[in-house]
Parts: structure tokens; C-alpha cells; sequence
């Protein structure tokens, strides 16, 4: 037997060992879940036969009060111990099938000998010893394992820096408790390893990538003195799943202090929601909140107005090229999500602070309460020093007081009589109650018919009013709509807000299809961000002070306008910016297309930028083949996994196309991938496709309404795949005719740049300029 063969014995051994340990805790661990479960179903059956109950003096409801809350909290306890006890059993019995994944042996400079620790998903000690079996892959030790080769080491501690010598470190792939693959490497994070787990196929869900995170994403992973960290990353370098092991790190960090409920991931679509939503629980912890832009945006103004979503808005920027107005509507686009226009929606507010602030009447019954120009006037009348908001605040005070004068002025009217006519016995019995407690304290018999007639016109009118009060209290009477829409009507208020920056050339069209939106009750999408911070500006920003992180990913599809927003929305968060230029593909203003918005927005002292330039999701061959599609491609550094060259398949005609998709879809299902895309430019496309493949194969079509990510055969737009990987991707017709302006660059891109193992791209007729512009080498030919 040789060194090897021994090695591997003693560390099978171990194995063996520490799961016989978890599996003896787990079991006394579901021994005692089942008291404690036994206990509180015990406490709730026989509640009140343990609580005295007595009403009869003002002691004993105390001795009841008191009595009820100790049952209480005694019940709260012990669900509390129940479900804590039952989130580490769920953490043990993953130990139990793999309980760790590596090993390092550290000498500390003031140790003779070294320590050998095993990292896995959680640490795990027996209970009559302070000896860690198993190390949590997030404690500050276990820093060496991506960090370092062996040699010089050190890392942080919460009581300073220790240095020492990283010995030696190993690698493990286990499975049922048994080790399947074992290395010792001398860089980071060894090849052999990340080569058996990138050769696996897709899952419908990410996985953690614990085992295998490389030194730049253990720098996002562990990074917590920034307020604002920005990664800017290549298609498949990790950015996504290094940013989920954060939030966990985080968790494990602060706990105690941060909860998962603090914790928000914005997400590119609801799809994605679902094919991230195992890698936390996986990792023992609670999912964050995870939502849209679109679904908050849709939140706080979807009762009012029609909302164009981001989809959409893209749908027409590729499909709508020859109408009328399109290149004014691109235009509009491109400006309003700029900071320009951000700068003039923030200098128009203040302008409003001297002149042009907006109202609706309060109207009751169709006639004013209070015309729109008294609360003009009134907001005028007020200290220049004090705030829109705070201005705004006291026009409704002012209001409300207004409401009640013209109610007591109105219960004498004709209408108020003819209520009162139709009133039910129930609206006489609540008067006569509330009439009767007011004459109870005078020592007066209730036989007041006028009285009696005053109350229920009070009620009658206060009635009424309820709706018109709602709407004051809700700030309903400023006239946000009409203020927006000034914007666009008076050119001359939109030239003094802009400053010293031109207006677009286009702006008088760009303006008219604005205001007709408006006048149909919709908001364009690159509207509806503007349109919110203005209201808020004025109304007083709904903050949430509750939010401490939050994680957009797909960065580069967010405007310097939307960030600033949430920056407003989440004052007290942190935020994590996960992006690819590259993959920037809608028509708006990316704010990661500049350095500024992004460093600007928390300042640079508070800022770090981490660039990751590793592809880790494709083969060499399909990285070489599309990093060259892109401005700065060259940078981008394939990892050394090898596969097939990327097969461009020439057809003639719409039958030929079909029968040689479904010929190559079959064929990779015979190969055993799980996950392949038919990959589509458009929504529209992809419905033609589905329409003539899915009765050839069982397949699926992903919409932007599409929740949950599935394996199988899918038919995709290229703008929903972002952020998603497949074992092979079909290009459906990578042809010049369909890709062939400049602006689809990036989604072509984005579609290729989603093949893990293979890439196949059909073309009637002469392939796309994005295809020839690659060197022959980098590619393949049939047809």
C-alpha cells in the first residue's frame, strides 16, 4: 500500500467516524424535538387550566393578566427551542452526507505544531468537548482555505491578525459519507476539484459553491466594511453565487444582530427568484426577501396608472424599429434614465419651493371644499425655510381643519335631511347610544329631540366626508400627475430645471408621447422610477429603516435614477451591485456604464469596486468564442475546462430550421443533459418556435410571468436567461438577418454566454456579423 493509498484510508476513516458522531447527535437531537413538540402541544391543550381567571376587581384582572402571559411565554419558549433544535438537525443531517469538503493544517508563528481543521457547510463539535470537528466554512480561519497556497498565511480574528504556515490543503468530494474524490493542491482553490464540479449538468436551482470559492470571491464574500461594494464580473465568473454566500457569511457573522428578514435581493425576474432560492437554505439558513423593481414599482403605483415593464419597454426597442416616433421614444429612453434628467427632476423640486406647485380641489358632492388655488395660496403663505414635505404636511393639517368647519356647515342642508329618512334602526340605536353617554354625565333623562336630530346629522355628514378625509390624509390633493406632467407641456420649466444641459433634440416629440401616455393612465417604464421620486420628494419618502443589506444583481440593467431611489428608499443599508456591462442590454442608461453614479452615491471613501475576470461556466472553447463578441473581451480568462467547439449550423428555409433544431435537441437528450435552451431574440419569436417545436418535443416556454425555473427542454427570450445557465443552448436563428444592428450586440452575447457544456447556433442564411467577426478557429461549420 503506498503513501497515497494510507492517506486515504486514515481520512475515510474519519469520515467514517465524524458521521457516526452527527448521526448520534442528530438522533438525540429528534428524541429531544419530540419532548419539547410533546411539551408545547401539552401547554396548549391544558392553557387554561393553568391560568386563574377572575374579572371581578381591578388586582384580580392584573393576577389574570400575568397569569395568561407566564402560559404564554412558556409556550413561545419552548416552540422557539423547537424550531431552533429542528433548523440544527436539518444542518446535521446535511453533515451527515458530506460533512466537510477540506482541510488545512496551520502552524501559528507561536505554535510548535500545526492544527488541522475540516471545513464544511456548518461546525459541528461534540458536546462534552470544545473540539471542532468540523469548522464553519465562514469563520475567520477558514479564510486560509481560499485564500492561500501552502506557505506564509494569515487572517483576521476578531482579536487582530495571526500569521503563521498553511501546511497543507486538501480537498474532498464526499457523498453518502463516503469520499469520492480526494487532492492536495498548491494554489488556491485546485483545478481537479472545480473541474469535477463544473463538469457536472445544470441543476433547476444554484448551488452553493462553498467547496469551491476562489480568493476574489472570498474578497466580496468577506467584505464588510464597505457601504457601497460593486462587482463588476464576466458572464459565468460567480458573481451571483459569491454574492449569496455573503449574505450567509453575513448572517453568520452578525448574528444576533442581522436577520434574514433585513436582508433584500432584487432580482432580474421572478424566475430567477426560484433558481436562486435553494442556495441559502442549503447553507442552513433562512432565505432574504427577494423581489423585482417591477413588482415594488407595480406596489406603489399600479392602482394608479398602467405600468410598461422593463420587458416590454425591450420588446419595442427590438421589434418596433419602423413605426413612427421610434427613434424619439429611444431617445426618451436614454435620457430620462440618465443623471442628467436626474438633475432636473431634483432642481425642479426645489424650484416648486418658490412657484408652480400644483393641487386638486377638495371637492364634496360636486362642489369645492377648498379650491386648489386657497392651497396655493396657504402653501405660499408659509416660511421659505420649511420643506416640500414638511410644507405638505401642514397644507393637510390645514385640510382637515377646513373639513370639519364645512361639515358643522353643512348639517343643516337638504341632503343631510333625506339621509336621515332613510336611516336604519341600527343607525338610530348607534345615536341614541352616543347621545346618551354624552348626557349621562349631566345627570339628564335622554328626551332631546333635537338632540337627538343634531347627532344624527353629525353622523350623517361625518359619514360622508370619510372618503374626502382618506384622500387628504393620503395627500391625494397634490396634484403629482400634473406637476410630472408640466414637465412635458411647458417647455420652458423643463429648460429651466435642465440648467446648463441641453434638452434632447427630440424633446418636444419625446414630450408629446409622455403626455399621452399620462392622458391614457400609463407610465412608460423609463417613467415610472421619475414619476415615484417626485412624489416621494414631495409627500415625504417612505423610507425603510428596517432593510440593512440589499443585493441588486444584474446591476448593469439599472439607471443612475434607480439607484439614487433606492439608496432613498433604504437609508440605513448597506448594498452589494452585481453587474456585467457586457450584458447591458436595454436601451436605458446603465449606470454602470460610468464610474461616477455608482461611486458617487456613497461617496468613493465608502466605495470599493471588486472586477472578476475568471469564466467559470463555459467551456474554454465557448469563452474563446464569445469574449470576442465584446468590447474588452480579451480580458475576460476562460477556465481550463474543455469541451467542443461552438457549432454555427447553416440552413435554408423556416422547415429546414425546425427539423434540424428538434434532430439536435434530441440528440442532447440522448446525451443525458438535463437543462438545454432554445434561445430566442424576442418574446414573439420565441412563442413562433414554441408553437412549431412543442409539438414535435416536450418543452416548456418561459414568459416574463414564468415563476419557477424547471429542467427540461426551455424556449427563452435571451433577456429572461440572464443570470441563468443551461448544460447546452440552441441559438434559434443566429442569422444577420435577425442580429444584425449594433444594439443587439450584448443580447447575442448574453445568449451565448448561458452554455455550460455546449453551443449550438442555427442560421438561415448568413450568420450574424457577431459570429464572422470571430476567427475561424474559434468556431465550427456545418451546412
Amino acid at each position: 500500500m503506498n503513501e497515497n493509498d494510507q492517506q486515504w484510508q486514515a481520512e475515510q476513516a474519519r469520515v467514517t467516524s465524524v458521521v457516526d458522531r452527527i448521526a448520534k447527535r442528530a438522533g438525540e437531537l429528534e428524541d429531544e424535538i419530540g419532548d419539547v413538540r410533546s411539551e408545547a402541544v401539552e401547554i396548549r391543550k391544558h392553557f387554561w387550566d393553568e391560568v386563574t381567571v377572575n374579572f371581578s376587581n381591578a388586582e384580580d384582572l392584573t393576577e389574570t393578566y400575568f397569569s395568561m402571559k407566564q402560559q404564554a411565554d412558556l409556550l413561545a419558549e419552548r416552540e422557539r427551542s423547537q424550531r431552533h433544535s429542528a433548523a440544527y438537525l436539518s444542518k446535521l443531517k446535511r453533515l451527515m452526507q458530506s460533512p466537510y469538503f477540506g482541510r488545512i493544517d496551520f502552524r501559528a508563528e507561536e505554535d510548535a505544531e500545526a492544527e488541522t481543521i475540516y471545513l464544511g457547510i456548518a461546525s459541528f463539535r461534540e458536546d462534552d468537548s470544545d473540539t471542532f470537528l468540523v469548522y464553519d466554512w465562514r469563520a475567520p480561519v477558514s479564510s486560509l482555505y481560499y485564500d492561500y497556497p501552502p506557505g506564509p498565511a494569515v487572517y483576521d480574528t476578531p482579536g487582530g491578525e495571526v500569521k503563521g504556515e498553511l501546511e497543507l490543503k486538501r480537498q474532498f468530494v464526499i457523498r453518502s459519507g463516503t469520499i469520492r474524490y480526494m487532492f492536495d493542491t498548491g494554489v488556491t482553490i485546485g483545478d481537479e476539484l472545480l473541474q469535477q464540479m463544473l463538469s457536472r449538468t445544470s441543476d433547476s436551482a444554484m448551488k452553493s459553491i462553498v467547496a469551491t470559492i476562489q480568493r476574489e470571491q472570498n474578497q466580496i464574500i468577506r467584505n464588510d466594511s464597505s457601504r457601497m461594494l460593486i462587482v463588476q464580473g464576466a458572464a459565468g465568473s460567480g458573481k451571483t453565487s459569491a454574492a449569496l454566500q455573503r449574505v450567509a457569511y453575513l448572517l453568520y457573522k452578525y448574528r444576533g444582530v442581522l436577520t434574514s428578514d433585513q436582508m433584500v435581493l432584487f432580482s432580474p425576474n421572478p424566475m430567477f427568484n426560484s433558481y436562486v432560492s435553494s442556495v441559502l437554505p442549503e447553507l442552513g439558513e433562512e432565505n432574504m426577501l427577494q423581489t423585482t423593481f417591477q413588482e415594488y414599482l407595480e406596489t406603489r403605483l399600479g392602482r394608479e396608472f398602467e405600468l410598461e415593464d422593463s420587458f416590454a419597454q425591450l420588446e419595442f426597442v427590438l421589434t418596433a424599429g419602423q413605426e413612427e416616433g421610434y427613434s424619439a421614444r429611444l431617445e426618451g429612453i436614454r435620457y430620462k434614465s440618465s443623471t442628467a434628467y436626474l438633475e432636473l427632476v431634483k432642481r425642479y423640486l426645489d424650484g416648486l419651493v418658490d412657484r408652480g406647485m400644483r393641487f386638486r380641489p377638495v371637492v364634496f358632492r360636486g362642489k369645492p371644499v377648498v379650491t386648489a388655488q386657497e392651497m396655493v395660496n396657504k402653501f405660499y403663505s408659509m416660511d421659505s425655510s420649511i420643506r416640500l414635505a414638511n410644507r405638505l404636511i401642514l397644507v393637510r393639517d390645514w385640510l382637515l381643519e377646513r373639513v370639519e368647519r364645512y361639515a358643522a356647515s353643512v348639517k343643516e342642508e337638504a341632503w343631510v335631511e333625506e339621509e336621515m329618512q332613510l336611516l336604519s334602526a341600527e343607525d338610530y340605536q348607534r345615536a341614541y347610544s352616543r347621545l346618551r353617554k354624552q348626557k349621562k354625565g349631566l345627570g339628564e333623562t335622554f328626551d332631546d329631540h333635537e338632540a337627538e336630530k343634531e347627532m344624527l346629522a353629525e353622523m350623517i355628514v361625518s359619514s360622508a366626508l370619510k372618503q374626502v378625509r382618506a384622500r387628504i390624509k393620503l395627500m391625494r390633493f397634490a396634484d403629482v400627475k400634473g406637476l410630472y406632467r408640466k414637465l412635458f407641456e411647458d417647455r420652458n420649466a423643463a429648460e429651466q430645471a435642465a440648467g446648463s444641459h441641453a434638452l434632447p433634440e427630440q424633446w418636444d416629440e419625446i414630450a408629446a408621447q409622455t403626455v399621452r401616455e399620462l392622458e391614457q393612465g400609463r407610465l412608460f417604464y423609463e417613467d415610472a422610477t421619475p414619476y415615484l421620486y417626485l412624489n416621494e420628494r414631495l409627500k415625504g419618502f417612505r423610507a425603510n429603516t428596517n432593510v440593512r443589506h440589499i443585493i441588486i444583481d444584474e446591476a448593469q440593467d439599472y439607471t443612475p435614477f434607480q439607484l439614487e431611489f433606492l439608496k432613498w428608499l433604504f437609508p440605513r443599508a448597506r448594498m452589494t451591485a452585481l453587474g456585467d456591462l457586457n450584458q447591458a442590454i436595454y436601451a436605458q442608461t446603465s449606470a454602470m456604464a460610468d464610474a461616477d453614479p455608482l461611486t458617487n452615491l456613497y461617496g468613493p471613501e465608502q466605495t470599493e469596486w471588486i472586477h472578476l475576470l475568471r469564466s467559470y461556466r463555459s467551456t474554454r472553447e465557448i469563452v474563446s468564442f464569445t469574449r470576442g463578441m465584446v468590447p474588452g473581451g480579451d480580458k475576460i480568462e476562460p477556465f481550463n475546462r474543455a469541451g467542443e467547439l461552438p457549432l454555427v449550423k447553416l440552413v435554408g428555409g423556416q422547415d429546414e430550421l425546425h427539423r434540424q433544431i428538434i434532430n439536435q435537441l434530441q440528440e442532447w437528450t440522448a446525451e443525458g443533459y438535463e437543462s438545454v435552451a432554445v434561445i430566442c431574440r424576442t418574446a414573439e419569436e420565441s412563442s413562433k418556435a414554441y408553437s412549431t417545436l412543442g409539438s414535435a418535443l416536450s418543452m416548456r416556454l418561459v414568459t416574463k410571468d414564468t415563476m419557477q425555473f424547471e429542467r427540461g427542454i426551455t424556449i427563452i427570450p435571451a433577456y429572461l436567461a440572464k443570470g441563468v445557465e443551461f448544460d447546452a443552448v440552441l441559438i434559434y436563428n443566429a442569422s444577420e438577418q435577425v442580429y444584425q444592428h449594433e444594439n443587439e450586440r450584448k443580447l447575442f452575447y448574453t445568449a451565448c454566454t448561458r452554455a455550460m457544456h455546449e453551443l449550438v447556433l442555427m442560421s438561415d442564411g448568413t450568420p450574424s456579423r457577431f459570429v464572422r467577426e470571430q476567427p475561424s478557429e474559434n468556431y465550427r461549420t456545418e451546412g
